[in-house]
């Protein structure tokens, strides 16, 4: 008697399994009036993130109706948030803004998002799992940690940041604009365009198995720490910074770390910190001969200089 029951009920939950699935829509709206129960249209729309990325197909996107305040949120999926331009706030008093844990072959993009840990948050942006996130027209501010933290445990895995401000990260234990630090055994590569690091413990730091580039991006009033850092402690670490400035870093502007750690230079501004280059423990600073600096009490200097083509 019971086995067909159990059959019974199994087909119960698979339907409502396939239903749900089925309600998922691949573009969901959130507004700043809105409500977590509505199905999350545009004219139903959701009050928070978190609300409606249980509604929003893998793939799918979370598009921004009107200003508001939409909490922090759990990605475990491929997805994207687009603030639309409207004003797409985050308040993280005391917690993550937003947590990427995704899947091995996920894509996240987060644009035009303004992350405000209010002086209590922990992280802006955690990117622990995925193969891409793409971080694009934001703000992230007022943290007491990382404004990004990725230490991803997903094999080559990328981040991009463009066209953002981190600012204000600048507790001494922990904080930090950007910090790259893959799992044991992962590779990581970042690229960052257009970024601005204002008033934060460090600028951009990456450690072993990373792989960045910078392009006309800017560290400026590091405090206590330093501009830009390649820190190896076994694997190889590479940087490129082109078109780009560190200055007022009250520790060093670039520091290369370690002997599997290198970093290239080309057409940088290294402006009043205090000390410019710094080369340590074998790491080398290679400089395409014509990059500016000025101001720095203790200039330093490349390990080698290359001639251009």
């Amino acid at each position: 008697m019971l086995k067909p029951l159990v059959k019974y009920l199994f087909l119960i939950i698979m339907l409502a399994i396939s239903q749900l699935a089925s309600a998922q829509a691949t573009r969901t709206w959130v507004s700043g009036v809105g409500d977590d129960a509505n199905p999350c249209s545009r004219t139903a729309p959701c009050k928070t993130f978190a609300g409606s990325i249980s509604k929003t197909a893998a793939g799918g996107e979370i598009s921004v109706l009107d200003p508001g305040g939409f909490g922090a949120v759990t990605i475990t999926k491929a997805i994207t948030i687009d603030g639309g331009g409207q004003t797409a706030s985050i308040l993280s008093s005391l917690t993550n803004g937003i947590i990427v844990n995704a899947g091995a072959s996920d894509v996240v993009a987060i644009r035009g998002v303004h992350i405000n840990g209010v002086r209590t948050g922990l992280n802006g942006i955690r990117f622990i799992a995925g193969k891409e996130l793409h971080v694009e027209n934001c703000v992230i501010e007022n943290v007491v940690q990382k404004g990004i933290d990725a230490q991803n445990s997903t094999p080559n895995s990328m981040l991009f940041v463009r066209d953002t401000v981190i600012r204000n990260a600048a507790n001494v234990t922990n904080g930090g604009a950007i910090f790259v630090k893959p799992a044991v055994g992962v590779f990581t590569t970042v690229s960052l365009s257009n970024v601005t690091m204002d008033s934060n413990k460090f600028g951009l730091r990456i450690e072993d198995r990373t792989k960045a580039t910078v392009r006309n991006s800017i560290a400026a009033n590091s405090n206590p720490g330093n501009g830009f850092v390649a820190f190896s402690a076994s694997a190889p670490t590479e940087m490129s910074i082109e078109n780009s400035s560190v200055n007022y870093s009250a520790f060093g502007g670039i520091i290369s770390e370690g002997a599997a750690a290198k970093i290239h230079i080309s057409n940088t501004n290294i402006f009043h910190n205090a000390q410019g280059l710094i080369a340590a423990s074998g790491g080398q600073i290679i400089s395409f001969g014509n990059n500016k600096i000025a101001g720095n009490p203790i200039p330093g200097a490349p390990t080698s200089i290359i001639d251009q083509e």
